[in-house]
């Protein structure tokens, strides 16, 4: 098992690497720009090249059954999904096939509104309790995934 983030606007890198050193998992963060990391053998920083979508395209590639991937990128989870992989939002939010389908449909419908020039909001803003969900929602994930 390893946990690749999507980790250009991660807000719980910091989080990963706790958990993730808990169960002697590797992370692989996957950035389009050098981001600092901590210097352990288990993290890992890929800088790919800049453009549309190529961050979540090196992740997708190198994904594998049961392999975590951290991200709010709603398409990136469904690609992930797919390949029998978890996926997880930095608010603590699991994708799953159940809801995937709504999460993609909901995320493209706010899409085209905004495109149309309705002001449709943002997320809300990140909290102490999304950080609190996603450690608990992580380790479960893990642990499920590990059959503990």
């Amino acid at each position: 098992m390893h946990i690749y983030v999507d980790a250009d606007a991660c807000p719980v890198k910091q989080e990963v690497i706790r958990v993730a050193r808990r169960y002697d998992l590797a992370i692989t963060f996957v950035s389009d720009k050098w981001l600092r990391i901590p210097d352990h053998a288990f993290l890992t920083l890929k800088v790919v090249n800049q453009g549309p979508d190529a961050a979540d395209d090196w992740i997708v590639d190198h994904v594998e059954r049961d392999d975590i991937v951290v991200s709010a990128d709603i398409h990136l989870a469904s690609r992930c999904l797919k390949k029998d992989a978890g996926a997880i939002a930095p608010n603590g939010r699991l994708f799953t096939d159940e809801n995937i389908g709504m999460s993609v449909a909901t995320r493209d419908l706010l899409a085209g509104l905004r495109q149309s020039g309705e002001h449709t909001g943002g997320p809300a803003p990140f909290g102490k309790q999304d950080r609190s969900r996603f450690l608990h929602q992580l380790d479960q994930l893990i642990a499920r995934r590990l059959g503990n």
